[in-house]
């Protein structure tokens, strides 16, 4: 089978996700074609990626409209591994190879940055766009089409991101003008969203039944990729039942999924933690915490983007991904730097839900008071000023600080202290069952 995409990372997340999918395609008759997979880091393991054929096994676990569903695959999509660090002229070989048409990457959301001491003549560039430079000028100086990007790393506007560090190296090492134009009018750097939990290597029986596959990976079952543009012609992903989206404009996914998704982990994880709670999942099966944050998704933060199909199914997988078996997410790891996030999170739904009703909404009034009495009271993982500033202020004075939450809120100074005092006198499932009796 013929090799038609450039993929940078052979991390479990990309194997997971794309990989998994470009395996479907193929084994549905759908497509026909193989990633070659480049390590972006010296140290990498493509080595013993290739030394099993590219060959691993999948294992897909969750909760999926309320059934506990498990799918395994071995999955066959990479046809070979390439370090660029010890076969660089392999590396740049790719770019001869007119069947290659796409590019993903997933490189971590570091990846995607300019780094200066990148020079054009290294074997390779340190940073991933000074390598990917140096194979997109080797692809137009032999005068052939360019590329579909699709980037997977978690950053906004990803591949306007990607593409603006491309630029900025042909610019560093004075490229040409027609380098430039190429790249302009022969190239498309898609903005995409990708949503699925990978959990990598398991830690159970799974791992017993393939003892020789050092990639054996798991996933939940659900996924989601929401791509600008229309590729499906060229990569029939939804034409294979999988959960993308083309659209010419990917914020308005990224909105339900940060407000629903990532608000409901920031809005609990207080409060959980305070109430001796260690796991999402256990949340999920304590009444008092999962109908607080049911509360939350159904009454403030739901009819605040708008209570429509899209983000009512997204609601309702997120409840079935919180309660999946598989997956032991503690909330200890979720808390880290949970100021910033609230402020991203949740605050914009808690102020756009106050505009639209006239009043604050109770469940995330009492998520801010939650986190406030959390940083106060436990041992938070934050940068040291942030830390210190939950610490040592007033509850006025926080909510006064534009540095923490982007913007005054001291305004709510009141409803927040009376929430808090709630915790105090009540404990905090104490002040939980309260708010959901008001």
């Amino acid at each position: 089978m013929k090799e038609t995409v450039i993929q940078f990372g052979e991390g479990n997340f990309l194997r997971g996700f794309f990989n998994y999918f470009l395996d479907v395609m193929n084994k549905q008759g759908l497509y026909e074609g193989k990633a070659v997979v480049i390590q972006p880091r010296a140290g990498g393991k493509c080595a013993l990626l290739n030394a099993q054929d590219c060959k691993y096994n999948l294992y897909l676990r969750g909760i999926e409209d309320g059934e506990i569903k498990q799918e395994h695959t071995l999955v066959e999509s990479i046809s070979r591994g390439v370090d660029p660090y010890k076969n660089f002229d392999e590396y740049m070989a790719l770019a001869d190879n007119p069947d290659f048409r796409f590019i993903v990457s997933n490189t971590t959301e570091a990846g995607i940055a300019f780094d200066d001491t990148c020079n054009f003549d290294d074997k390779p560039c340190k940073s991933f766009p000074g390598k990917l430079t140096q194979l997109l000028y080797k692809r137009y100086e032999n005068n052939m089409q360019g590329f579909i990007f699709l980037p997977t790393e978690l950053i906004d506007n990803n591949g306007d991101e990607l593409k603006k560090c491309v630029l900025e190296y042909a610019k560093l090492w004075n490229l040409s003008e027609g380098f430039v134009n190429w790249l302009e009018n022969e190239n498309t750097f898609a903005n995409t969203l990708v949503d699925r939990i990978v959990t990598g290597y398991p830690n159970d029986e799974t791992a017993e039944k393939h003892p020789d596959d050092k990639f054996l990976d798991t996933a939940e079952i659900f996924h989601l990729w929401v791509i600008e543009g229309d590729f499906e012609a060229e990569l029939p992903l939804k034409k294979a039942g999988f959960n993308v989206v083309w659209t010419q404009d990917a914020k308005p996914y990224k909105k339900i999924k940060v407000r629903i998704l990532n608000g409901a982990h920031t809005s609990l994880v207080a409060g959980a933690i305070l109430s001796g709670i260690e796991t999402v999942g256990e949340a999920m099966a304590d009444q008092t915490a999962s109908a607080f944050l049911n509360m939350i998704m159904n009454d403030e933060i739901l009819p605040t983007i708008g209570d429509n199909e899209d983000s009512r199914k997204f609601m309702n997988s997120v409840f079935d991904r919180f309660r999946n078996p598989f997956i032991k997410h503690k909330w200890r790891a979720i808390v880290l730097n949970c100021i910033s996030k609230f402020a991203v999170r949740d605050l914009p739904t808690l102020l756009e839900y106050k505009e639209k009703n006239g009043k604050y909404p109770k469940g995330l009034t009492m998520a801010l008071a939650y986190l406030i009495y959390f940083y106060k009271n436990d041992t938070p993982d934050d940068n040291e000023a942030v830390t210190a500033k939950m610490k040592q202020g007033s509850i006025a004075e926080i909510l006064a600080d534009s540095s923490l939450w982007l913007t005054d809120i001291s305004d709510m100074t009141d409803i927040v202290t009376e929430y808090y005092d709630k915790i105090e006198t009540l404990g905090a499932k104490g002040a939980m069952e309260w708010i959901l009796s008001e």
